[in-house]
């Protein structure tokens, strides 16, 4: 890293004990109430770094986390300093217009706040509390890069609606009213009631696919991923702070004590394995195709050398024995919660299949066998055996072809078993408004593979999802693919397939692609090819001009610079 951090590492709080030339430091202290004497200097210092917004309802009530999480290092005998970051972006509220752009970028923003806060204030350990899509894995890479004891705690997922509905309905619903499905009205009383309350949206998209994924990395504790923000009043006419998850915010703190005690850090359970690991349990539950950027940045943040080959390596011999929404929309994280979460996916798999999974993985808490094996059964319909699986192999895969040649993401979990192999003709679109109102204006027909480019890390710039495009496909209806070198919500179902590298703005073939093309995907054969010979697509490739970027000044011009392709985790050079 850099002196700093290896400072921080060998010194910690230390630093402010080594003489009288610190004092001026230790009074400043003082003045800020972090410690009530001098003599409190000597105790071991923690930081407990809270996303808390009210802009993000995953976020609104991480105040109230991080307050149980303060008292319960305060009675643990540490002094507590306590800051909140900013650059929290909620995926669902940015969705469709250009702040959509500044999502992915804000990971880099967030770990880089987290750094400078560590960096400049050193401390002996620190605690994580968020919940949404960037600022969950942000969280994973700091600790990662800055390696000294850390613990992560999210905010919960939410509940679902009522009527099982959740933000993925309201999306898909605007999709079924442009094709004259639903009314206004009733699309309207459908965004009022499918997200009750706090918590990450409710279904397996990708803040809550990295909440759980948490706990098979090891860097969070048991339930992280499932316990609920909310429970419903006993009368069912509202919600309110779940105590489990206030419960799991106190024994995270207690985790911390033990791993600075212990002087367990991230690296020492950030592995090779643990990777595997990772998508093992992402393969057998069918999440996010963000994952695969998120994982990857975890491997370069801990130096893990890591390719997406091995994912379609793992997927091989990982069954998909779980589905929620969207992949399956009647079933929610607080179902998989009561059925056992995590652990009774990994305990079915560690049973029954051949996997990548190792139970003797470190954790922040013991061993990952601890908490498998002590979770129960498979319930048989939520999380179903093995021999029973909803697909042999895993949710995820990644495809390679002339379009393709460094990879591309899809989630097979939730494609249609009839779309499985699809051929069509080419559809293209420069940018994802252009995209979305092509859709909604019915341009966009049955046979078509819809392609959306210049929308990558360097294209877009910070590859936005394309939620409000494949929702419209799939509310309306439409029997076509779509192909991006952006990026898809983990909300979003259907042959969808992002992370295209090269990208567009990198001269990759996606560039070549033009109307009337015909591309043929096989998601069971892994392979996405266009219908063009190679030396037409170099042609074709060569004749266009030199990428303009979109963006000239401020901090997306600078991220645009830096930033690198979707296969390697769209993480920065430097």
């Amino acid at each position: 890293m850099n002196p700093g951090i290896e400072s921080v590492r060998k010194k910690g709080s230390k630093v402010f004990r080594e003489g009288t030339h610190m004092l001026p430091a230790a009074s400043l202290m003082m003045a800020a109430g972090v410690v009530s004497s001098l003599e409190k200097v000597e105790k071991p210092f923690v930081t407990i770094i809270n996303s808390y917004t009210t802009q993000i309802p995953g976020h609104a009530h991480l105040d109230k986390l991080g307050e149980v999480v303060r008292e319960e290092l305060t009675a643990l005998g540490f002094n507590v300093w306590y800051t909140n970051i900013g650059g929290a972006v909620c995926d669902g509220i940015a969705m469709g217009h250009f702040g959509m752009k500044y999502s992915l970028p804000s990971r880099e923003l967030i770990a880089d706040q987290i750094e400078t806060i560590i960096g400049a204030h050193p401390c002996d350990a620190w605690i994580g509390i968020g919940n949404c899509d960037k600022i969950v894995p942000a969280m994973y890479n700091a600790m990662a890069r800055i390696n000294i004891p850390a613990v992560y705690v999210s905010g919960g997922p939410m509940l679902s609606g009522k009527d099982s509905t959740d933000l993925i309905t309201v999306f898909e619903g605007v999709g079924q009213h442009s094709a004259g499905k639903m009314s206004e009205k009733q699309l309207r009383g459908l965004a009022e009631r499918a997200c009750p309350g706090c918590g990450s949206c409710s279904g397996m998209f990708t803040a809550n696919t990295m909440n759980c994924l948490g706990e098979v990395l090891g860097l969070a504790l048991p339930g992280n991923g499932t316990i609920p923000a909310e429970r419903w009043s006993e009368d069912g006419g509202g919600t309110g702070i779940n105590p489990d998850r206030l419960d799991l915010c106190r024994r995270a703190a207690r985790t911390l004590k033990r791993c600075l005690e212990e002087n367990i850090r991230p690296l020492d359970i950030v592995t090779r394995q643990a990777l595997d690991n990772a998508f093992v349990c992402d393969m057998a539950m069918g999440g996010s195709t963000n994952t695969t950027l998120h994982v990857l940045a975890l491997a370069h943040s801990a130096g893990v050398p890591y390719s997406l080959e091995r994912i379609n390596e793992i997927s091989a011999r990982t069954p998909n024995i779980c589905k929620i929404s969207p992949s399956r929309p009647d079933v929610h994280i607080e179902d998989v919660h009561r059925r056992g979460g995590m652990g009774a996916i990994l305990k079915e798999i560690a049973r029954n299949a051949k996997s990548d999974l190792n139970l003797e993985s470190p954790t922040v808490t013991g061993k990952l066998g601890d908490y498998v094996n002590a979770s129960p059964d498979a319930d048989g319909d939520v999380i179903r055996p093995v021999s029973n699986a909803f697909s042999a192999t895993g949710g995820l895969a990644v495809l390679f072809g002339n379009i393709a040649p460094k990879g591309s993401v899809v989630k097979i979990a939730g494609v249609d078993p009839s779309m499985m192999e699809f051929e069509g003709v080419a559809r293209v679109y420069e940018t994802q408004e252009s995209a979305l109102a092509g859709i909604l204006g019915g341009e966009v027909k049955d046979g078509d593979v819809v392609v959306i480019r210049y929308e990558g890390p360097r294209g877009g710039p910070g590859m936005q999802e394309m939620l409000s495009p494949t929702s419209a496909i799939s509310g309306a209806g439409i029997r076509a693919a779509l192909i991006t070198d952006g990026r898809f919500s983990g909300g979003t179902r259907g042959l969808c397939i992002g992370h295209v590298a090269p990208e567009a703005a990198a001269g990759g073939p996606i560039a070549a692609v033009r109307n009337g093309d015909r591309i043929c995907i096989n998601a069971r054969t892994r392979s996405i090819e266009l219908k063009v010979s190679d030396e037409e697509i170099q042609g074709r490739l060569k004749a266009l001009p030199p990428f303009e970027p979109k963006v000239k000044r401020g901090w997306l011009a600078r991220y645009l610079l830096h930033v690198t392709s979707a296969d390697t985790g769209a993480v920065f050079e430097i």
